[in-house]
Parts: C-alpha cells; sequence; structure tokens
C-alpha cells in the first residue's frame, strides 16, 4: 500500500478507456455533447454520458446548460482537467520514443509463446 495515497484518492478516471480521449476533444476548447460525439464516434451516448459526468464529478470538466430550446449544453476543462495534459503529452512522447522497441519485445513474446 502507498503511503499517504489512499486507494480511492487515486486517479482511477484517467486510466479507463474515453477519459484521455475526452480529454484531447475538449483540450482546445468547450464543445457540445454532440461536437463532441464525431471525433469519438466509437462511443456509444450512454458511455458517453456516464464518463462526462464521472469527469464532472471528479472535477476535471464542468458542465453548463442553457436555457434554451432546443437545450443546449457545453463541456469544458477545468484547470484540473487541463493539469492531466503536461503528463498526457510526455506520455504520448515516450510512446512515440519507444514505440519500435514495445512492438520489438511484443514481437518477440508472441515469437516465444506456444
Amino acid at each position: 500500500m502507498f503511503t499517504g495515497c489512499p486507494p480511492a484518492a487515486g486517479p482511477f478516471r484517467v486510466g479507463d478507456k474515453w477519459t484521455a480521449k475526452i480529454i484531447r476533444c475538449l483540450e482546445q476548447g468547450p464543445r457540445r455533447f454532440t461536437e463532441l460525439q464525431t471525433p469519438l464516434r466509437t462511443i456509444t451516448p450512454k458511455v458517453l454520458t456516464e464518463s462526462l459526468r464521472a469527469m464532472e464529478r471528479d472535477g476535471l470538466l464542468t458542465r453548463t446548460a442553457y436555457d434554451e430550446i432546443p437545450p443546449r449544453v457545453v463541456y469544458e476543462l477545468t484547470d484540473l482537467g487541463r493539469s492531466l495534459l503536461e503528463p498526457m503529452n510526455a506520455g504520448c512522447e515516450w510512446s512515440r520514443r519507444h514505440l519500435a522497441e514495445l512492438m520489438d519485445a511484443r514481437d518477440a513474446w508472441h515469437a516465444s509463446t506456444p
């Protein structure tokens, strides 16, 4: 167990399938739900809604509903959500630098596994 970091305090949202992708979609500014669906075309509306709610709960984004007809809802990264961009960029850079090594290791593992 990590001292000073209870299990519930870990950044579990960042490691799920959609959070990082949603953060990337909101990196350039606020977007409506339908504007998120286009780049995230493989996510179902239900799962997108659940992911957005969980991210809002965790303080990574804000949801602003406008009293209009039809209703308009906009999602935007908070400062906390934006603070994840730097480590995400570092992870992407690491992946770019080491992709060939990773692929070689996978190929070697598959070749040696019956």
